[in-house]
């Protein structure tokens, strides 16, 4: 959101780790240096993230609390999308989302998101995406009278756009049904997860009570060891 330029700052950091042993070490690792804590969550293990579990942990820096959360399967991104992510960002200095990836990131249950894909959906620089992400009723009317071949053409992709011709109330309403609908989707992806850490839920004050002043590496071991056996892997179609 910071380098989109629609934000300040964020102290809240979500990361798409890549997949093998040697990242989560090594972030482990960096993380320790912050006398960084896990939060309810999954362990940062590939036995968990690459079903499409989340890890969070949390550290201070200065007077900010900065919060971490980490993925290597990010929801609503395929195997195919997110293999391309990783080439593409391959080198970059700061890698980070594209105007696309980040607005399929944001289809999530938060009303304010859908303000973010909005604003995301104006820097995009391919109409047809353009097309696909807006959430401006007003927006997607002047599109389609400046490339009405291509809003034809996208209908199938997005059905809303079969209401640009009725007018501005009717697109504003199909564009608040499309917005509830992604809405419960998002809603019942996250219901997978949480019905499978019921179990979780009920003993992490335990678990955060014995972990609590370790380092992160004895915490970690502890959380992974106690989760083995209480946390399951696989969440049946729970990742996209």
């Amino acid at each position: 959101m910071v380098l989109h330029r629609l934000a300040i700052m964020s102290k809240d950091a979500d990361w798409i780790l890549r997949e093998d042993k040697e990242t989560m070490s090594y972030v482990l690792s960096v993380l320790e240096k912050y006398d960084a804590h896990y939060r309810f969550g999954a362990p940062l293990d590939i036995r968990w993230l690459q079903y499409g579990w989340s890890a969070h942990l949390e550290f201070t820096f200065g007077r900010m609390r900065i919060r971490t959360d980490f993925v290597t399967k990010p929801p609503r991104i395929d195997a195919q999308n997110l293999k391309r992510i990783w080439a593409e960002q391959e080198g970059r200095d700061i890698p980070f989302l594209d105007a696309n990836d980040l607005a399929k990131s944001k289809k999530t249950n938060r009303e304010k998101d859908y303000v973010v894909i909005g604003e995301l959906a104006r820097k995009m620089s391919n109409v047809d995406d353009e097309i696909l992400y807006s959430r401006s009723a007003r927006d997607l009317i002047q599109i389609a009278s400046q490339h009405p071949l291509r809003v034809r053409a996208l209908t199938q992709r997005r059905p809303i756009l079969l209401e640009v011709s009725k007018g501005l109330e009717a697109l504003e309403a199909a564009l608040d049904l499309e917005r509830r609908r992604l809405i419960h989707s998002n809603e019942e992806r996250l219901e997978k997860y949480i019905s499978a850490a019921e179990p979780w839920a009920k003993i992490w004050h335990s678990v955060a009570s014995q972990t609590e002043g370790l380092k992160l590496s004895e915490s970690h071991n502890i959380v992974v060891n106690i989760a083995e056996g209480v946390l399951p892997y696989e969440v049946t179609e729970g990742w996209t």
